[in-house]
């Protein structure tokens, strides 16, 4: 076995995070044919076959699953150190990568964007809304936000947030035209908008709270998001009511647009944190972003 070079483990992990030659070419700069070549020639220098490939599909075999396990946070790190020589400019540049849900993108991350991006003009920032449960390393995201209860012991979390709770509420012509439930447990006569999390999980059910006795109710209705944002606007719109946090249906609430019920029935929720794996040395860029965005209330 002979010992593989440095560039060519990193065109194996190109492919086996893109699982395709042509993705991973472009990101590379290479033409497919080299980088085919490439590990054609890691494999057999190695003496394993470390990817699966087919007419469609290209999937990393036991044997390469290991191997970029093992090897993807070493080149992880290399990156990190590299970019924290940044510090020796003291001036943050770089691309920064974070996946939220929208409601936590809205509440807390856009009223900071202006001002943060305007002070580091070098700096990008790529959301991702997700309200799945990404793999940061694998996805190579540098951080996610998600309430401080859902984030793992193992991560980094900052609260970027104070606690918040769900507001119901529907617009003054719905409830023209509907009696306002007196109970949560009057919504199922009610046309609901609702939220289903991720492609494959099921209708939220909506989550409530009474003596400290917590129990949810099975909305129903006719339309349903992947999106809190679209949800309000459902609420809006006059089609039914609406299950969303409260500080984004505040303003519309205040301007009649929107009117809550059963306030005293919905739980408070721990805020929202951004979460991230332990870096000793977090590149200038997102060390100015944590604190740009960390909670002070």
């Amino acid at each position: 076995m002979s010992a593989p070079k440095s560039a060519d483990l990193q065109a194996f992990l190109a492919v086996a995070r893109d699982r395709s030659f042509k993705k991973a070419s472009v990101r590379l700069g290479v033409s497919s044919s080299a980088l085919s070549h490439t590990i054609r020639r890691l494999e057999e220098g190695l003496g394993v076959r470390l990817l699966a490939r087919t007419t469609r599909n290209v999937s990393a075999t036991e044997a390469g699953e290991r191997l970029a396990a093992a090897i993807a946070p070493l080149f992880d790190q290399i990156t990190a150190e590299v970019e924290a020589l940044g510090d020796l400019l003291d001036k943050p540049r770089g691309t920064l990568r974070i996946t939220g849900t929208d409601d936590s993108i809205e509440l807390c991350i856009r009223p900071m964007l202006a001002n943060f991006l305007a002070a580091y003009p070098e700096v990008t920032v790529e959301l991702f809304v997700d309200y799945g449960f990404t793999d940061l390393i694998e996805e190579r995201f540098d951080a996610g936000v998600r309430l401080g209860e859902a984030i793992s012991k193992d991560m980094i979390a900052v609260r970027i947030g104070p606690d918040w709770r769900m507001a119901l509420v529907a617009s003054p012509g719905y409830f023209a035209r509907h009696p306002p439930p007196a109970t949560p447990h009057d919504i199922p006569q009610h046309t609901c908008v609702n939220i289903r999390h991720r492609a494959s999980g099921p209708i939220y059910a909506w989550e409530f709270e009474r003596d400290g006795r917590a129990f949810t109710v099975k909305a129903e209705g006719p339309l349903v998001f992947n999106s809190s944002v679209h949800v309000l606007n459902g609420a809006l719109d006059g089609i039914g009511l609406a299950y969303v946090p409260e500080p984004m249906a505040a303003p519309h609430i205040a301007a009649g647009r929107l009117m809550e019920v059963l306030a005293d029935w919905s739980p408070m929720f721990e805020g929202f944190h951004l979460y991230y794996p332990n870096r000793r040395n977090p590149s200038p860029a997102f060390a100015r972003f944590v604190e740009a965005i960390r909670f002070r209330g």
